[in-house]
């Protein structure tokens, strides 16, 4: 009892039909599923970690695409945006190769001078199952970096969904938006930050093909979170 009422709380505090499931729980309720069975219970998202990036500083590469989109667009890929830093090679990253919390981050830019002004946070979820060669199929971390001590968000503002393309072979390594990356959002439905407005549209583009004209490597769906910078 004690249990399900926990993931009653969870349930009640995200946006839409999505639920977070604790990773390792094996109760009826949280037990992975393949895809297709998943079909009548509640979506299960994993953590990611956060990330802070910068918009494009001009709208130049707007004019190549027919879709109304904001020049904010929120992709997770960095094709049209930057990261705030090529940081890998700061080896803060957790096995998802995002962010614990904003204060590693914060840690981050202070330690080797990287300013944060203007930069936007980001806190990512990502679909349980990944797309590749026609199945879904589940995917792990990094299994050399820790990936569970990622501080959940206490406020956050659902912005849409992207679809990524991870290599090589099951990477943690988020490689490109195929929305923005490829200009796929000329042909599909996406909201004015390049995403997709629910994950219905996510899912059914990828299992429908619509993504084999966009970068190789397996498919991933990402819930993308706006976050506002913690005060101190």
């Amino acid at each position: 009892m004690r249990q399900r009422q926990a993931h009653t709380a969870v349930l009640g505090e995200l946006p839409s039909t999505i639920a977070l499931r604790a990773r390792n729980c094996q109760c009826p309720h949280c037990r992975p599923l393949d895809h297709d069975a998943r079909r009548d219970r509640l979506l299960r998202m994993i953590p990611m970690g956060y990330l802070a990036k910068r918009m494009p500083q001009t709208d130049d590469w707007l004019k190549h695409m027919k879709a109304p989109l904001s020049p904010d667009v929120y992709s997770v890929g960095t094709c049209v945006n930057d990261d705030f830093a090529d940081y890998v090679n700061y080896w803060k990253h957790n096995g998802w190769w995002f962010f614990d919390s904003p204060a590693v981050i914060q840690g981050v830019s202070r330690e080797h001078s990287i300013s944060l002004d203007g930069a936007l946070l980001f806190f990512y979820e990502a679909y349980e199952f990944e797309f590749h060669d026609g199945k879904w199929r589940t995917f792990s971390p990094d299994k050399d970096l820790p990936s569970g001590n990622i501080v959940m968000p206490t406020n956050k503002q659902l912005e849409g969904y992207d679809v990524v393309t991870v290599w090589p072979e099951n990477s943690p390594a988020v490689e490109h938006s195929p929305l923005s990356c490829n200009g796929l959002a000329n042909t599909l439905e996406t909201n004015s930050h390049c995403l997709f407005a629910t994950f219905e549209q996510a899912e059914a583009a990828v299992s429908g093909g619509r993504f084999a004209g966009g970068e190789p490597g397996a498919l991933r769906i990402f819930a993308v979170f706006s976050i506002d910078w913690p005060s101190f």
